[in-house]
């Protein structure tokens, strides 16, 4: 089995034997695998969803499909633990385990509260299976566009869209070329950039332990499993990076932490779930950012059957151009 089905390791024999007699053309898209206990097995695949049969066959009607049982789920989430609940406690209170490979498996179920915050998650009855796909070249049309020629660097970039749009196969891409110094156009003609990429969820360069398995390029260093806001300030002190990747900021903290780049010279690529830069005055942490102009430039993505179109913003949010590639990406 090749690295990019590892994830089917952590499926019970059963449920990985109807995975494997999916359509290769399908299986090779698969986006999601979601079990939900009791409930049909289903699968995205390009942007479409379908139930499994009982025999492996795809269906859209949820009577005609599998039904995991709790056994299914029981021998699941022991899969994906390594046997160990105990030492998944600060995953199980995210709602999210990282699995070898930058592959997220989400987990739906009964949470314990303390002091009003959640605090652990039990009964576990729901697993969402997001596959990692690295795709080389992904970043190949809108690299040229966030390149300072005076500085011989990158602009500061924010990277909006809902969620499974592609943006963290495009800063993976991202990061991995900057460093490279492929820079895709011909004027630019500087060497690679240190870069610095805050893994918090360990699925930009899939991590095992703290070794890339995605190729991030050759002067990237990666801070893995770190919360953003401290993982930032960390690549700082320690690194010296002259560009800084993270993905999803969101909380006060990540602005403050990414306005101390700015201070430090460092640029910055983030990405952020929004329709469009009109949402970012609703978002406390982005519009701080925003009403300081930090980011040179907004990139919004917007994924159709065709591939997926970004549309680039100035750094006042005006509409400068649009563009966009073919294929697909694997969540974000």
């Amino acid at each position: 089995m090749d690295h990019s089905q590892s994830w089917l390791n952590v499926f019970p024999d059963h449920l990985r034997s109807l995975l494997a007699k999916l359509p290769p053309a399908l299986f090779a898209a698969l986006e999601e695998v979601r079990i939900r206990e009791g409930r049909p097995l289903e699968v995205n695949a390009g942007g479409h969803y379908y139930f499994l049969t009982p025999e492996g066959g795809l269906t859209r009607q949820p009577a005609e499909a599998y039904i995991p049982g709790k056994p299914e789920g029981n021998r699941l989430l022991d899969l994906i633990t390594n046997h160990s609940l105990y030492t998944m406690e600060e995953e199980l209170r995210k709602g999210f385990i990282t699995i070898a490979g930058g592959h997220r498996i989400g987990l739906a179920g009964r949470t314990v509260l303390s002091g009003g915050k959640v605090e652990h998650l039990r009964d576990i009855s729901g697993f969402n299976v997001r596959i990692a796909r690295e795709i080389r070249g992904i970043a190949d049309s809108l690299l040229p566009h966030l390149l300072d020629f005076k500085q011989h660097s990158i602009l500061h970039t924010l990277i909006l869209s809902p969620p499974q749009q592609g943006k963290t196969t495009l800063i993976r891409d991202l990061a991995r070329q900057i460093s490279a110094g492929t820079w895709r156009h011909p004027e630019a003609k500087w060497p690679g950039l240190k870069v610095a990429v805050i893994d918090e969820r360990s699925e930009i360069a899939g991590s095992k332990r703290g070794v890339p398995s995605f190729d991030i390029g050759p002067r990237t260093d990666v801070m893995d499993g770190c919360p953003k806001a401290e993982g930032i300030m960390m690549m700082i002190r320690s690194m010296s990076p002259d560009v800084l990747i993270v993905d999803e900021i969101g909380r006060p903290e990540d602005a403050e932490a990414l306005a101390e780049a700015l201070h430090a010279g460092v640029r910055v690529i983030a990405t952020a779930h929004g329709s469009g830069v009109e949402d970012m005055p609703s978002r406390p942490a982005l519009s701080k950012l925003s009403e300081s102009s930090f980011f040179q430039v907004y990139a919004v993505l917007n994924r159709t059957e065709k591939g997926t179109t970004f549309r680039l913003w100035d750094g006042k949010r005006r509409r400068v151009q649009e563009a966009g590639w073919k294929g697909r990406d694997e969540h974000a």
